[in-house]
């Protein structure tokens, strides 16, 4: 059920501007909106953070609405790195949905969105389906998932990766939460199931498995070899001196050479390209400047790189859409500037009626902790939905309330509590900011703004020790002897005594060794 009276937008190409929208109160009216659009929508932002913020909220206020992420690469203009392949991953995963979808969002930021991209007939005919029941010829598969930029490993553990042992091939496709464990006999597919990376022991019984490919480039031979041709076409250097051209020569995928994409086809797309046709789009404020930024510090990246004669670079020009194309583009559609800043109501420009949050942290020092939330409670006419990061805040945030004789009832979603009729309810979701309607009168209050910053921080150090755990781990590894104290993130304190070699899942792999008191 709808929250808020949004305002109509028309199909024709033009622009709005929705102002007032403070807190969630923003993400919660581009929900709306969207999920009620007999469309695609669009949302571009600043950067990367609100991109990613604004993903997490959109899946809390409409769960039913496909919400998509297109994220950046986090790499630099002209880096000499890869992108992850988790990145990649999801970038391509994208992708490949966009064009079958009539209906959702693809959140993307504005740099982002200027990037020239693969063709929609390469990544859109690269895919691969295998059955349970299919023939399928082990080498043939081999040569092929190698030709789509998947790497052979000896344990699977990350997107692109597979490995064959037998009659059994394990691979991690883009695209896919978990790798697949396909099981032959002889030369068909007997089962496919799920397994754990970090176990290596399966889960579930699929019936099919779709097979995007690891790369934004193809690698087949044709296609390096076009490449190679092209990159001598282009560039009068000492291919003998050339990493990217040498690696490529010896079946070597070299870092960076995503900045070198337009050399693997006769033409690039862009976003705009695999969209559906009926988009519209919505904007943040800033998006302009943030474009015009991006493609400064890429001018200034390639003055200053295009000098090394082992490596040279494509203009500007051939990798990013300039930013006055972009937005010749976006003129094309029904287009909404959404600000959370107030702004005078008028032709084409629309302010909610809307309100901050005020002041509500917990003043832990005080004699009455509590009192802000408690008069602010005592005042407010309306309902109330209160968020916790996890399943233990929550319990955390319920003691607090506690003390205040308060009981909010366990909700599961956003949809749920606005269909309740309950005065105060609890849930659990990614939210940093609240927000405060007068009509209808809700009121949604994050734990965040009740603790302060240190919600926030501890999950920024959360998605840091996931992001870069792997790498961690490997080099403490070589710094660690026998005998020393470690920290086991589930079983607590225990003492290291060394690595121990174990098969599991007819697999052997090496796993360290630790030992507890009890």
């Amino acid at each position: 059920m709808p929250v808020l009276r949004l305002p109509h937008l028309s199909a024709a190409a033009g622009k709005q501007h929705w102002g007032n929208l403070p807190g969630a109160t923003l993400s919660l009216a581009i929900a709306e909106a969207a999920s009620a659009a007999k469309r695609f929508t669009l949302l571009l932002t600043a950067d990367s953070q609100s991109a990613e913020r604004l993903e997490q909220e959109l899946k809390f206020f409409a769960p039913t609405l496909p919400v998509l992420h297109f994220p950046d690469w986090e790499t630099l203009p002209y880096d000499l790195f890869s992108p992850h392949q988790d990145i990649i991953s999801q970038r391509i995963a994208s992708l490949y949905r966009l064009p079958e979808l009539e209906h959702g969002v693809l959140v993307v930021p504005i740099t982002t969105a200027l990037h020239r991209l693969a063709p929609t007939k390469f990544l859109l005919g690269s895919s691969l389906v295998l059955d349970v029941g299919q023939k399928l010829d082990v080498e043939a598969m081999r040569t092929r998932l190698e030709a789509s930029g998947y790497r052979y490993v000896d344990t699977v553990y990350e997107h692109g990766e597979f490995t064959v042992r037998g009659a059994l091939i394990d691979l991690f496709p883009m695209g896919s939460k978990l790798p697949f464990r396909i099981d032959l006999f002889d030369d068909e597919i007997e089962t496919l199931r799920t397994f754990d990376p970090d176990t290596q022991r399966s889960i579930d019984k699929v019936e099919s498995v779709r097979l995007l490919p690891a790369r934004e480039f193809p690698l087949q031979k044709e296609e390096v070899t076009r490449f190679k041709a092209r990159f001598r076409e282009r560039f009068d250097v000492d291919f003998r001196r050339s990493p990217i051209f040498q690696d490529l020569s010896s079946g070597i995928t070299p870092a960076g050479i995503e900045y070198y994409i337009p050399l693997f086809f006769e033409e690039t797309s862009t976003l705009f390209e695999y969209l559906p046709q009926d988009t519209q789009v919505f904007s943040l404020p800033g998006i302009e400047q943030a474009a015009e930024n991006f493609w400064n510090d890429v001018r200034n990246r390639y003055e200053e790189r295009r000098v090394d004669p082992a490596r040279p670079l494509l203009p500007p020009a051939e990798l990013f859409l300039p930013v006055e194309d972009c937005f010749a583009r976006l003129k094309n559609w029904p287009r909404v500037v959404a600000s959370q800043q107030d702004v005078d109501a008028g032709a084409g420009r629309e302010r909610f009626p809307a309100q901050s949050l005020p002041d509500l942290s917990i003043e832990a020092k005080a004699t009455q902790p509590l009192a802000a939330l408690s008069t602010f409670l005592d005042d407010f006419p309306g309902r109330v939905l209160f968020t916790a990061e996890s399943a233990g805040r929550r319990e955390v945030l319920l003691e607090l309330l506690e003390r205040l004789k308060l009981r909010p009832k366990t909700v599961d979603s956003w949809l749920d509590f606005v269909d309740g009729k309950d005065r105060l309810a609890i849930t659990i979701a990614p939210l940093d900011e609240g927000l405060l309607l007068e009509q209808p009168a809700l009121a949604l209050i994050a734990e965040s703004p009740l603790f302060g910053q240190r919600v926030m921080q501890r999950r920024r150090r959360e998605k840091r020790t996931d992001g870069g755990n792997n790498d961690a781990v490997i080099k403490n590894l070589t710094e660690l002897r026998e005998g020393a104290p470690v920290v086991h993130i589930d079983h607590g304190v225990g003492r290291y005594l060394g690595l121990a070699t174990l098969e599991v899942e007819n697999q052997v792999a090496e796993f360290l060794m630790l030992a507890y008191a009890e």
